[in-house]
């Protein structure tokens, strides 16, 4: 069926859609063999301020870093890698204002240390797809740190969502 030409599509991406597929595009840059992350913030007007994934360090050998979740932990992933919202706030090179009362689209949960750089950032809204840790610690820690600073957060509604597919060929 053809679409009249005076009319805008209406098949286009939503805004909640849009910036959270641009952070799962970036968790697909991680080199983690368990768990991608990638986040994207976002200024109150829609504009992308920053991305970010999960990796090893800048300078941090990534074929020589631990990537193991179980073990001794100096043999675990989990004393070296930053995190997709940690990098995703550090790769911002604006103004800091900017940041302030910023959305954080991010593909997991924050933990309660990124949860803490959040805040300090000034962001206000934190948009999750995935909560697989709501029982951990640091996730309970992390929602009583935003609850206390004014923080909101809420899932993705991924009620009637399409899946999409990029093909780069």
């Amino acid at each position: 069926m053809e679409q009249d030409k005076n009319k805008k599509r209406n098949d286009y991406l939503k805004w909640d859609e849009y910036f959270m597929a641009i952070a799962k595009l970036s968790a697909m840059r991680s080199k983690d063999p368990s768990t991608q992350v990638g986040a994207c913030i976002v200024s109150s007007d829609n504009r992308i301020l920053s991305i970010g994934y999960n990796g090893a360090p800048n300078g941090f050998n990534d074929d020589d870093f631990p990537w193991a979740r179980d073990g001794e932990e100096l043999e675990t992933k989990y004393p070296y890698v930053c995190h997709g919202e940690l990098n995703a706030i550090l790769n911002y090179r604006g103004n800091r204002r900017e940041l302030e009362s910023s959305t954080l689209y991010v593909t997991l949960f924050p933990c309660n240390e990124c949860a803490k750089i959040v805040i300090q950032a000034g962001i206000k809204h934190v948009v999750f797809l995935s909560d697989k840790y709501a029982t951990s610690a640091n996730n309970i820690a992390a929602r009583r740190l935003f609850d206390a600073c004014g923080v909101k957060y809420e899932k993705l509604d991924t009620e009637g969502l399409r899946d999409i597919e990029i093909n780069l060929k």
